[in-house]
């Protein structure tokens, strides 16, 4: 369950996820958050750049597994505009870091760019949970998904 409190880390995550697309790249953004509440780390989509790593999450672990004690990154949240692929989950769980929030899922991400006729990504969208099945994951947040599925709609709009 996301509270009142939380709300300010996902709204800064639509906002990087914003950045991200007035930047010319896919719109995903994510924070760091420490167990005392201070954001520790942004990151937002730069796949742009040529490198298809460049995704947020990925970003905080590498972050993280650098500049974090092991205890400080398992008690840390990453929350995030949309759910994890696979590779960013993996890094996640390999860096050791704590719970995971996310404001639109994986299928709803899926569901809305094939709607908009965007071609499958290279690997599978799994549920977080498939692929972490002990860490709290939190999500979706119905609040936000609109907000998150309106800069997708952007992205990929015909021109």
């Amino acid at each position: 369950m996301v509270n009142d409190s939380e709300m300010t880390y996902l709204r800064r995550c639509v906002e990087l996820a914003a950045e991200a697309l007035r930047a010319g790249d896919e719109p995903f953004g994510s924070v760091l958050v420490a167990a005392d509440g201070n954001i520790l780390f942004e990151a937002r989509n730069r796949v742009f750049s040529g490198d298809p790593t460049r995704h947020p999450e990925f970003e905080i672990a590498r972050w993280a597994a650098v500049n974090m004690s092991a205890a400080a990154r398992s008690a840390a949240s990453v929350y995030t505009s949309g759910e994890h692929c696979p590779m960013c989950a993996a890094a996640h769980g390999w860096a050791g870091l704590g719970r995971i929030v996310y404001i639109s899922s994986a299928a709803q991400t899926a569901a809305w760019l094939a709607a908009l006729g965007v071609a499958a990504p290279p690997v599978r969208l799994l549920p977080l949970q498939d692929i972490l099945p002990d860490l709290r994951v939190d999500g979706p947040v119905p609040a936000l998904a609109e907000e998150v599925h309106e800069l997708h709609r952007r992205r990929h709009r015909p021109s």
